[in-house]
């Protein structure tokens, strides 16, 4: 076999993956067969705008909308409204959005229909404080749980609790009018109450729960804030919630059909690929450590599968920001892993997220070869110096081996590859 390039089948099989989750494939196939009274479609999430120009494309009759996407992430319709704001931490032009949306589902009847587009980014863009609470407040909460390590479950756990539209309570809303959400999942094990923190699904999580976790992570709630995640008033709509009777929630694309299609690529290639899991978790530089072992393995014991071969994997890391840096959870993996190989010949890796962002850089990603500690010393960085510092980012900047795609308007989270030659 002629072996490809080996960053340029890494970048294939990531362009696959964001390929199998854009919603013009995903959407048309999931339409519900229209209502006889009123269609209303709303939404939010990264992938929203383009998930509502796929529903205009094809849908039958006629309707109403409004859904809200991330800065840069506008795809021109006729019919249904496009608003951006803020993500990762919300703001104003969101909360407006959210108090919007929730308007317009309220008062329809049982012959009418609400058609929701939901995505990953949607629970910093459905930005509605519950009642006593201001966005201020949502801004200081988002913004220490994104810096403490908290896993995706555990911060929409607590927005949940925080919100006046999330945690079912869109859903409830729209009582009696049928509701179908349409879902992309950008979260570990594909959990419809998490996506988007749930706003059409009932929440079995507490406000006990949530504020395990803030004392969890010691994270510094104004008394206000406090006051009302003790108060019965912050608690969500349960799973068996009766105003939840006619809600569907359908997930159109997931972490494992795009990990499958990257698969198939590799296998195009003549490379055997290992699927490690669509929904890992756990701090960067932890699993960085765990993939370069099992790149070890395979290198000196051909298991659990001989060269060449790629091990790819999905789901949500975090990072706590300890350093100067920006994090990154995909670039600090790639640091870190590139640290525990220390240039182990015929390995290299791309990771990235499918949105196009990791975290709050504009940046997808990045790659490394078994040069790229070499070439980081003789340029005078110190990769370890980096990581500590939590500057992935900055580390792969100053090589040129970031990967840019700009806003992809999909988002099934993380794509890693790690590709054994």
């Amino acid at each position: 076999m002629v072996e490809p390039a080996a960053e340029a089948l890494l970048r294939r099989m990531f362009d696959a993956a964001v390929a199998a989750a854009m919603p013009a494939r995903a959407v048309p196939a999931h339409l519900p067969q229209p209502a006889t009274g009123r269609t209303v479609v709303i939404g939010a999430g990264k992938a929203s705008a383009a998930m509502a120009a796929a529903v205009e494309a094809h849908w039958p009759g006629d309707f109403e909308g409004l859904v809200v996407t991330r800065y840069d992430h506008a795809v021109p319709c006729e019919r249904i409204e496009i608003v951006e704001a803020a993500h990762p931490v919300p703001d104003a032009a969101g909360e407006q959005a959210a108090r919007r949306i929730l308007e317009m589902v309220r008062g329809l009847g049982p012959d009418d229909l609400v058609l929701a587009l939901i995505s990953g980014g949607g629970s910093s863009l459905l930005a509605l404080p519950a009642g006593g609470l201001t966005l201020d407040d949502k801004q200081a909460v988002s913004k220490a749980l994104l810096r403490s390590g908290a896993s995706i479950d555990e911060m929409n756990c607590v927005r949940k609790h925080l919100s006046a539209i999330k945690g079912g309570r869109l859903a409830a809303a729209a009582h009696p009018a049928r509701l179908v959400a349409l879902m992309i999942s950008d979260v570990p094990g594909d959990d419809p109450a998490v996506i988007a923190s749930g706003p059409t699904v009932g929440d079995p999580t507490t406000r006990q729960d949530a504020l395990g976790i803030i004392a969890k992570y010691a994270i510094d709630l104004p008394p206000h804030v406090r006051a009302h995640l003790e108060s019965d008033a912050c608690e969500s709509i349960k799973p068996d919630d009766p105003s939840l009777g006619k809600v569907e929630n359908v997930l159109i694309a997931t972490p494992q059909g795009s990990l499958e299609a990257a698969a198939a690529v590799a296998r195009e290639a003549g490379v055997t690929p290992v699927i490690l899991g669509d929904s890992l978790e756990g701090e960067s530089r932890d699993v960085a450590k765990v993939m370069a072992g099992i790149a070890k393995q395979v290198v000196r014991h051909g298991q659990p599968a001989p060269r060449p071969c790629v091990l790819l994997s999905g789901g949500e890391t975090t990072v706590t920001v300890k350093g100067d840096g920006t994090g990154g959870r995909n670039v600090e993996f790639l640091l870190a892993l590139a640290v525990a190989l220390q240039g182990e010949p015929g390995v290299s890796a791309l990771a990235a997220d499918t949105d196009g962002v990791d975290g709050a850089a504009e940046v997808a990603g990045a790659w490394i070869t078994d040069a790229t500690l070499a070439r980081a010393e003789a340029s005078g960085i110190d990769a370890k110096a980096s990581l500590a510092r939590n500057d992935g980012h900055g580390f792969f900047a100053a090589l040129g081996q970031q990967l840019v795609t700009g806003p992809t308007l999909t988002n099934v989270n993380d794509f890693r590859a790690v590709l054994i030659r």
